[in-house]
């Protein structure tokens, strides 16, 4: 096995998501240097995944035009850039340009030529190994983002990671040789335009929806800049995102019909592996970076951890989820895909239960660890297996595609993740602060409606010691301030447990999505088997 092409790819497939758990565990730094709040750090979070989700389509397009190694390099010049303007970045605006846009829009044109790359520089059992370590890089950067980040945030300043990372990619760059390129085959590929559009517009819309659902209300408006019929405007903005998309299916199917070249062959849904595979990724994804943003708050705004000793809590992920991912290959031998995911998803419910029983107000360190550990054993059997599913699905001309369509299933996990997650932790505290106050006698009606207005239109996550100045700063009596203060703790603790409730329900019901994987050892499967619907 060569190993040069997967130190560049695997090296570019680290620092994609690299990003996201540095920012993650920096969440009360980048609070205190932008002067700004969690749910506005959020959404900067979630919208850097956004513009990666809602053009990978478009970048893996691009790639099958342009050359997969071409729009690599391309993509990692873009990705470059915004890491350059991210680390001196002087306002959030900024920031958003350079981390969120520039480096999302990078992100979406390497990943999926990093996918066609890597089915196309190994073959056979060195692919499922190429794929492993992909998967476990993945991983690692996910968790090792936040000792990385952490050490640095707490030591010397977050920009230093995003400098470092302009480093890696002129690396990458100088080693672009290594890698060999893998032209696509057949008539030559255009971009579709139309489909492109219908593809931004609607991701956007639905994670957009699902993001301002804290801000807005689900259903009853909170602080929604508009109201239609009395509702929210969020099950309206979700809803026209998902009739954007509905447009988008119809149109991809009205240009294949026709004879011309769609944004992406729908055909290629009708590969039943694929479509679970998507699935699966999809739920993955949200179920992990929903917990990589609602852990580190548990650490920091509650505990009062600093960035590096959330890091190291969050180090047990990073170990046994690496482990756990490079042993794919011997995994194959006696499971199958199928087999080694519905096992992956059965420990992460085992694991988010755990740690839900690990949010107390003070931290049991050992079954912190512990239930971390087996939260990285559950992704790693996932990471293992899904990459690999999805390039093995399909033939080589469709690399690019399926590249695509597999980053945009992670990216828009991930993105709703943040999202949903986020949205129903901060709902949950802001109910439960309202109900506690109104539950507490020794807390005055006066107070309790000076309160209530505030607490109707939102509830911010900050530290206890934050509230406790604000309420002395209002002229709060000290037994009501006392009071509100340990409703408001009661009501952060009851959002973290909800949240990880709520992504052990995801989990749970992703065993239904796995129906379709293959149920045959990948190492006893043709090499690159191919179904009928995929060919055009």
């Amino acid at each position: 096995m060569n190993a040069k092409p997967l130190v560049a790819l695997g090296a570019a497939q680290f620092l994609m998501v690299l990003d996201t758990s540095v920012m993650n565990v920096s969440i009360s730094q980048l609070v205190e240097d932008f002067d700004t709040d969690v749910t506005t750090i959020q959404a900067v979070i979630t919208v850097y995944t956004l513009v990666m989700a809602a053009f990978l389509i478009t970048g893996g397009k691009l790639g099958d035009i342009l050359g997969r190694r071409r729009a690599f390099a391309i993509g990692m010049v873009v990705y470059g850039v915004g890491s350059l303007l991210t680390a001196v970045a002087p306002t959030l605006p900024v920031l958003v340009i350079g981390w969120s846009v520039l480096e999302g829009l990078g992100g979406a044109l390497v990943l999926p030529a990093l996918a066609a790359l890597v089915g196309g520089n190994f073959t056979g059992a060195d692919r499922a190994m190429a794929y492993g370590v992909i998967g476990g890089l993945a991983g690692a950067g996910i968790a090792v983002g936040p000792l990385l980040g952490g050490w640095v945030t707490t030591y010397l300043t977050w920009r230093l990671v995003f400098a470092g990372e302009v480093v890696v990619v002129v690396f990458i760059l100088l080693v672009l040789n290594w890698i060999t390129d893998v032209p696509p085959t057949g008539p030559r590929r255009r971009l579709d335009a139309v489909g492109a559009a219908l593809s931004v517009l609607g991701l956007t819309l639905v994670v957009l929806g699902v993001l301002q659902s804290s801000v807005w209300g689900w259903l009853m408006p909170r602080d929604s800049p508009i109201t239609i019929l009395g509702f929210a405007l969020t099950p309206f903005v979700i809803g026209a995102g998902l009739l954007t998309l509905g447009l988008l299916r119809s149109w991809l199917r009205h240009r294949e019909e026709q004879g011309r070249e769609p944004l992406v062959r729908w055909a290629l849904m009708d590969i039943p592996p694929l479509r679970a595979t998507l699935s699966t990724l999809l739920a993955q994804n949200l179920i992990l970076l929903g917990l990589f943003f609602t852990i580190p708050l548990y650490l920091q705004v509650v505990l009062g951890h600093d960035a590096f000793q959330t890091g190291l809590r969050l180090l047990p992920v990073s170990i046994t989820m690496l482990i756990t991912a490079m042993s794919a290959p011997l995994l194959n031998r006696f499971l199958t895909p199928r087999q080694v995911v519905r096992l992956g998803f059965a420990v992460l419910v085992l694991a988010t239960l755990w740690l839900l029983a690990a949010v107390e107000p003070e931290l049991n360190e050992a079954s912190f660890a512990l239930a971390m550990a087996v939260l990285g054993i559950g992704m790693g059997l996932l990471a293992a297996q899904l990459g690999n599913v999805a390039q093995s699905s399909v033939g080589e001309n469709d690399r690019s595609e399926v590249g695509g369509l597999q980053y945009t299933a992670q990216n828009l996990g991930s993105s709703l993740g943040t999202a949903f997650i986020g949205s129903i932790l901060i709902g949950v505290l802001t109910a439960a602060t309202q109900f506690g106050i109104a539950a507490r006698p020794e807390i005055s009606q006066a107070v309790q409606d000076e309160i209530g207005v505030a607490v109707h239109s939102g509830v911010n996550f900050v530290p206890v010691d934050q509230v406790r100045a604000a309420l002395q700063d209002a002229g709060i009596p000290g037994d009501e301030a006392a009071a509100l203060i340990e409703t408001y703790a009661d009501a952060q603790l009851l959002g973290l447990r909800v949240a990880f409730l709520t992504a052990s329900a995801i989990a749970l019901l992703s065993l239904f999505l796995t129906r379709n994987l293959p149920n045959t050892r990948l190492a006893t499967r043709p090499n690159q088997p191919r179904e009928p619907a995929a060919t055009g």
